[in-house]
């Protein structure tokens, strides 16, 4: 009974106050000047010129393309580009007749429009990879595959559409991550799993876990004495806003959505693994259910934290590389505040790991031996113990 109220009581009042909250519309005063402004989709139609060129002792390739472009004001119109004259290139990079580019176009002062390269489109190799990805997803999991793809697609939205555009309107970024997370994560999870005891626990579950991991942020980031402008997204960031940003609040904010990613799959695998565990055999209790359930999470947790870890280690990884061929003091590097931050992101993210095994499995093993208790009425109201468990 205490569970069932728990959850309805979660909802309601998250429902009271979040769900008017993410519907209002921010105000969001964009700069004139956006990334990307003046530049434009073009083909490689021929190489003009091709030669080796010495750029401070690297020799490499230098072309001169003619290229067509394919977007935009000068639609159509044929202009020269040089690739390789200034910047050192990727070994094997070079144009071909055919590619498609990215190119700046700039007026002088005189009056000449001039064509720059700035990049490849990737857009097919990146649309081809998420066609393969989709199709394994659909044929491992199918119908929740689909599910899946959707809470996917959702929370991309919640992202794009709920959490930036409220952050740049200057309010304040824990709270609106704090909105935008529970909405993510009670829309995708349900999506996902359907209406049944076993996302009630894992939901419930993830709830208890965001507000740990949320407060040991809040409490690191304080006695760390971070600001929040580590990194130079922040500087330039609080430079390109017409209003001032919490980099604080955003700095928390953003390690308590990086934690729900992780979070979300070690909670539901907790339950799932409690709920089957309990179908297995019955007859356990408590005590025996919750140990067994805790040693699958035990190996669970401790995967997913040396994964977390690698992954900020690997991003990390050229910087770490820079900084040994400098010869620099470790005892510094470490205190310098985005390195600091990285620390704290990765070391508070895996203490809410830790945390969720215990909670998540007590909350679980309660929802599958004290269900039988409740009133029918109750029962009924909450679905289902999980997908293909209707007793």
């Amino acid at each position: 009974m205490f569970a069932s109220l728990a959850v309805i009581l979660v909802f309601a009042v998250f429902l009271l106050w979040a769900v008017p909250y993410f519907f209002q519309k921010p105000f969001v005063n964009t700069v004139n000047s956006s990334l990307g402004a003046q530049t434009y989709r073009a083909r490689v139609q021929e190489i003009l010129e091709s030669g080796p060129i010495d750029l401070g002792g690297t020799v490499q390739t230098y072309q001169r393309a003619r290229v067509q472009i394919l977007e935009g004001e000068y639609h159509g119109l044929p202009m020269e580009i040089d690739y390789g004259l200034y910047r050192i290139l990727p070994p094997g990079q070079i144009l071909r007749p055919g590619d498609e580019v990215f190119v700046l176009i700039a007026r002088r002062p005189d009056g000449v429009v001039e064509a720059f390269f700035v990049d490849f489109v990737r857009e097919r190799a990146l649309l081809l990879l998420l066609a393969i990805f989709v199709t394994a997803i659909l044929l491992m999991s199918r119908w929740k595959g689909f599910r899946s793809l959707l809470s996917l697609a959702f929370s991309l939205l919640v992202i794009i559409y709920y959490i930036i555009p409220h952050i740049l309107a200057g309010e304040d970024p824990l709270r609106v991550s704090l909105v935008g997370s529970g909405i993510l994560l009670g829309v995708s999870l349900y999506l996902t799993y359907g209406w049944t005891w076993k996302t009630h626990a894992s939901v419930l579950s993830m709830v208890l876990v965001l507000v740990i991991t949320g407060g040991l942020a809040f409490v690191f980031v304080q006695v760390a004495r971070l600001t929040g402008s580590g990194s130079e997204e922040s500087l330039f960031l609080n430079q390109m806003s017409s209003v001032n940003i919490n980099l604080r609040g955003l700095l928390l904010g953003g390690i308590l959505i990086g934690a729900l990613g992780v979070l979300d799959d070690l909670v539901t695998t907790q339950a799932a693994a409690v709920f089957e565990l309990h179908h297995t055999d019955p007859s356990l209790g408590f005590r025996a259910l919750f140990e067994k359930a805790m040693r699958i999470g035990q190996d669970h947790v401790a995967a997913t934290v040396n994964t977390l870890v690698l992954a900020y280690a690997g991003s990390s990884l050229p910087l770490l590389l820079l900084f040994t061929l400098g010869s620099g003091n470790y005892g510094y590097f470490v205190n310098v505040e985005f390195v600091s931050e990285e620390i704290i992101r990765t070391l508070v993210g895996s203490l809410g790991l830790v945390a969720a095994v215990p909670l998540t499995t007590s909350i679980a093993v309660l929802a599958v031996l004290y269900r039988g208790r409740i009133p029918e009425d109750w029962r009924v109201l909450l679905g289902p113990e999980g997908e293909g468990h209707l007793h």
